[in-house]
């Protein structure tokens, strides 16, 4: 099995991360063309552009890898894998994008197995770069779309650490399409004092960075959504876990890499509370 040094991978996927986030910034301010996939969802010529960049990248620093991304595999165009392969979202939150939300994320996660163990994050729009650095490392910084010739060894890296949860006032992060009745169902077991709202893959960053304590998602997601996002949350300390408290893994081809219902937990998943009975 191929194995890899996490920081050297970082350092040469940087550039085309980069270049992928000025591609997409480009559109963002120049217009957005929209047309519809085989599945309904939205895609714009930045996806596609940003993925030609981010495959040319991964050609450049892990050839022979396969890559699983979302545009190719909408055309029929998945490749055969191994047990090692990346996933990837060249545009994560399409309709953030095209509502001019600027949180939408360029997403790359590298899969050994069945575990994501390789995060990469990268949000143009507000300058912000995630990325897992070993196990047990993930670290964010700030790096504006125009750096030239950019380069991790340049940055101010901030180490990602998850918080302990107050466990009579968690704060909640959900995406902006209207909640299922599933997801009010599995909440009612907590005590939750705040619900913020984010785009993309970020909800994984935002608790992986202690904003937050968990992220419950009902509801079809692909795996390249999330394995870069799962990566960079459990190098922080948190685990990504089914409804029923299985860790999520990849590497599903024959369901078209599709997730079940998941939970992102900042630390290790909360048990809910057990209902009062009633003293009458």
């Amino acid at each position: 099995m191929r194995t890899f040094d996490l920081p050297s991978l970082a350092a040469n996927l940087l550039p085309s991360v980069i270049a992928a986030g000025a591609a997409q910034m480009r559109h963002y301010e120049q217009g957005i063309s929209v047309t519809t996939k085989a599945d309904s969802s939205p895609v714009t010529a930045a996806d596609r552009e940003s993925e030609a960049i981010l495959h040319e990248g991964l050609w450049q620093a892990a050839r022979g890898v396969p890559v699983v991304a979302e545009e190719s595999m909408a055309l029929g165009e998945g490749p055969s894998r191994g047990s090692t392969f990346f996933l990837v979202d060249p545009l994560d939150g399409t309709g953030d994008f095209v509502d001019r939300r600027a949180e939408f994320s360029i997403n790359i996660g590298l899969v050994v197995g069945v575990e994501p163990v390789f995060g990469m994050i990268y949000a143009p729009a507000l300058g912000l770069l995630f990325v897992t650095l070993d196990a047990g490392h993930a670290v964010e910084t700030r790096l504006p779309v125009d750096t030239r010739a950019p380069s991790l060894a340049s940055c101010a890296l901030h180490e990602l650490r998850t918080r302990h949860p107050q466990l009579d006032a968690l704060t909640v992060l959900e995406g902006r399409s209207r909640r299922r009745p599933e997801t009010d169902a599995f909440l009612a077991g907590y005590a939750i004092d705040r619900v913020r709202q984010a785009g993309s893959s970020l909800k994984f960053c935002y608790i992986a960075r202690g904003d937050a304590d968990l992220y419950v998602r009902v509801g079809p997601t692909k795996e390249w959504d999330t394995a870069a996002g799962q990566a960079i949350l459990e190098a922080a300390g948190g685990v990504v876990t089914t409804l029923g408290g299985e860790r999520l893994v990849c590497g599903n081809a024959d369901a078209e890499y599709l997730n079940p219902s998941f939970v992102a937990w900042g630390r290790t998943p909360i048990l809910p509370r057990v209902a009062k009975k009633s003293s009458a």
